[in-house]
């Protein structure tokens, strides 16, 4: 199958059409202003937060950011007007929608402090998990959000907060006991360079996959 096949003219075959969107999946940075109808933007954040959550927690939360008043205001928390000029990607900021994916450690706390979880003692302290859960969840959410966005013909981009959460949480009234995973930019998406680390490529198949038969 061509990896430039469009939404609207895939095969019927559903192990082909979430193939051709696995291969067409890319960050774009650069997008429309025009607004991304509200229920498409609905229906996608419903079936994104639809993704695996350790004991079922569900403590991934999505802030959804849909008005220039609302992205605008992110931008200046996070890009202040004397850096702009310079910013590569001056395209990414027309993005109608910004998505905070948000998680809640506590919540992963009191989930494996119930009955059927508590021997694992999980329950008593987030040092108790070797691997931080939330944050691999919330990682799958923004996955989800991602394809989402490639099957319906919209353009994302995943990025950071990195420094700016402590702002981002009081800016807009996001919990204090909430952490920002990450940010997806989503809408209708323009032409754009690619990022300079796509040179690197993917590694070949034998490198990332290892088969123990016995």
């Amino acid at each position: 199958m061509d990896d430039n096949t469009r939404h609207g003219d895939q095969p019927d075959d559903p192990s082909a059409v979430l193939a051709s969107i696995l291969r067409r999946r890319r960050m774009h940075r650069n997008f429309e202003t025009t607004a991304v109808d509200p229920q498409l933007l609905d229906d996608v954040l419903d079936l994104a937060r639809r993704a695996p959550s350790a004991g079922h927690t569900q403590a991934t939360e999505f802030v959804v950011l849909r008005t220039p008043e609302a992205t605008a205001r992110y931008w200046d928390t996070t890009l202040p007007s004397q850096r702009r000029e310079g910013f590569r990607w001056q395209g990414l900021m027309r993005a109608p929608v910004l998505v905070l994916v948000c998680t809640r450690p506590s919540g992963y706390l009191e989930r494996y402090s119930e009955p059927d979880k508590a021997k694992t003692e999980r329950g008593a302290g987030t040092s108790n998990w070797p691997v931080p859960y939330w944050w691999f969840d919330a990682g799958a959410a923004a996955e989800n959000l991602l394809l989402l966005a490639t099957a319906h013909g919209l353009g994302a981009c995943l990025f950071g907060p990195f420094d700016h959460e402590d702002k981002l949480r009081e800016n807009f009234s996001i919990n204090a006991d909430r952490r920002i995973a990450a940010v997806v930019a989503l809408g209708y998406p323009l032409p754009d360079e690619e990022g300079r680390s796509v040179t690197r490529g993917w590694r070949s198949a034998t490198d990332v996959i290892r088969y123990i038969d016995r």
